[in-house]
């Protein structure tokens, strides 16, 4: 299967079955609902409809709003509740039909930085470099078709700071740079979904990127396939990442494979155990004991299935007053010591945290707090075999670095119905590992750190982002941060106090209505 689609990433559909809704389409991680959304899961006044796995349908978050004890929330999150309903569940919960939306949205926006990530943003040069500060123009048009059991959407949008992101692997070179920000196919029914196309997808705590699979790519086609009750799912996401060149010049096909179980026991614990296979070579073809969705791939491996760089993971999630989650990536682990080769440092990846209602806030649904450490190693997503890594177009298909650690404070609190201020407090170290290098050879692993490679860069940031609907049509929102930097890219002794910086104005139209 030499398959012309190039893509990545996906975690899969988990998530209540739509009765007597039929299909739903996705709510893209970028919308501008979904802040308010994670902020109401944390505080508790909404369930999360299916932890552990981002994008979430439009469907089942109305129903989560619709299951809002609004008597218990206070006036600005009772007032956001009715807002978001109105945005998303305009169709009242009507039964399914033949149906379409049209929803437009234009912005203006102005940063100090070209890339979607302030701490993605920090350096001149190199894997953080911010871009150029630059305003730019947006907008696009999110076209949605539901047919019962299946739902088509596609989102063209032109976005004028694609031109200056580093990130972009497009056209930089036109008047109005442009991309589909989602385009897809998905067949739902209660216990299957079958999708193919672009969306972007987060496994693992939706407070974080995820290790493996996350929305860190731009646009990537991909197949996926979710088996399974609302409590147990067995899911599958496959996908062709960019072509390369070996060292001989040789075209190489490089593929991307993750298999997934996600199971709820009960309404407080959320497990999902996951494993993910890069496969690369000039006539290298997705061999179906890979694609084999019950399969797994490690053994297969190991037992002579080809070869392959190969991820397992764990995610997991307590929710209570205080909800728990944390998220494992085990790359390469050395259990013998014998041979130069058996000192090769370990690749792994970990995230904890914790989030909840602020305590003494006021009336419920207000304020909330999040706190995470994440750590990643070295030669976390590096190999061997440089061309079997999870990139795509030099970007990560989850982290788009490694060789660092993080910690980050962060509250949200809804000062009125539809404003959203969320403060920040991180402490970024990054060593001068990066997933992009070579890997090391074995007689480089004795100077080879596990974490914190060389002179350490380290960042303080300190910021406070605000999000402001006063109703579907209107949006605005900023972020202003300063950044602390010790050792600025890598040089003993050179510091920067830098800010940044992003405003962004939009409006928004939709129609809708039944199709013939």
């Amino acid at each position: 299967m030499r398959s012309a689609v190039r893509a990545l990433v996906a975690p899969l559909v988990a998530a209540a079955p739509l009765a007597a809704q039929g299909a739903s389409p996705y709510v893209p991680l970028a919308h501008w609902t979904m802040p308010y959304v994670e902020h109401l899961i944390a505080t508790g006044a909404i369930a999360d409809p299916t932890p552990l796995t981002r994008p979430l349908r439009r469907a089942d978050v109305a129903a989560a709003l619709r299951a809002a004890d609004t008597l218990a929330l206070g006036p600005a999150a009772r007032g956001t509740v009715r807002r978001l309903l109105a945005a998303l569940d305009r169709d009242g919960g009507a039964p399914a039909g033949a149906r379409y939306r049209v929803t437009g949205d234009l912005g203006l926006a102005a940063a100090s930085y070209a890339k979607r990530d302030p701490l993605a943003a920090l350096d001149d040069t190199g894997p953080r470099a911010a871009g150029p500060e630059h305003a730019t123009a947006a907008g696009g048009l999110d076209l949605e078709a539901a047919f019962g059991s299946v739902v088509a959407v596609s989102h063209p949008v032109f976005d004028t700071r694609l031109k200056y992101d580093p990130d972009w692997f497009g056209k930089k070179d036109r008047v109005i740079a442009g991309r589909t920000a989602e385009a897809y196919v998905a067949a739902q029914w209660r216990v299957a979904e079958l999708f193919f196309g672009r969306l972007d997808r987060n496994w693992g705590p939706s407070a974080v990127q995820g290790l493996f699979l996350s929305d860190q790519p731009y646009g990537l086609d991909h197949l996926a396939v979710a088996l399974g009750t609302p409590r147990f799912q067995v899911q599958a996401v496959a996908t062709q990442l960019d072509d390369r060149r070996d060292s001989t010049g040789a075209v190489v096909h490089r593929y991307l494979m993750a298999h997934r179980v996600w199971a709820r026991p009960g309404p407080r614990w959320t497990l999902a155990l996951w494993e993910g296979s890069v496969l690369a070579g000039p006539a290298r073809a997705f061999e179906p004991w890979y694609l084999n969705i019950v399969n797994l791939g490690l053994l297969e491996q190991l037992n002579g299935g080809g070869n392959v760089n190969s991820f397992v993971g764990l995610d997991v999630e307590r929710r209570a007053a205080t909800t728990l989650f944390a998220q494992f990536l085990l790359d390469d682990i050395q259990v013998d010591r014998r041979a130069p080769a058996d000192q090769k440092p370990m690749s792994y990846a970990f995230t904890l945290g914790a989030r909840g209602r602020l305590p003494g806030a006021g009336p419920g649904g207000r304020a909330a707090w999040t706190a995470f450490y994440t750590q990643v190693a070295n030669l976390t997503y590096r190999n061997e075999n440089d061309l079997e890594v999870p990139l795509y177009h030099f970007l990560g298909t989850g982290r788009n670095f490694a060789d660092y650690d993080q910690v980050t404070l962060r509250a949200g609190v809804l000062v009125a119905p539809g404003l959203l201020l969320a403060p920040e407090l991180t402490l970024l170290r990054q060593g001068e590992g990066d997933p992009r290098l070579p890997h090391p050879p074995v007689s480089a692993y004795p100077a080879t750190a596990t974490i914190l490679q060389g002179v350490v860069e380290r960042t303080w940031r300190l910021a406070v982002a605000a999000t402001y609907a006063p109703g579907p049509a209107f949006g605005v929102a900023f972020d202003a941060g300063l950044h602390r930097i010790a050792n600025f890219q890598h040089v003993p002794g050179a510091a920067r106090t830098r800010a940044a910086g992003r405003v962004a104005v939009s409006y928004r139209f939709q129609w809708q209505g039944t199709l013939p």
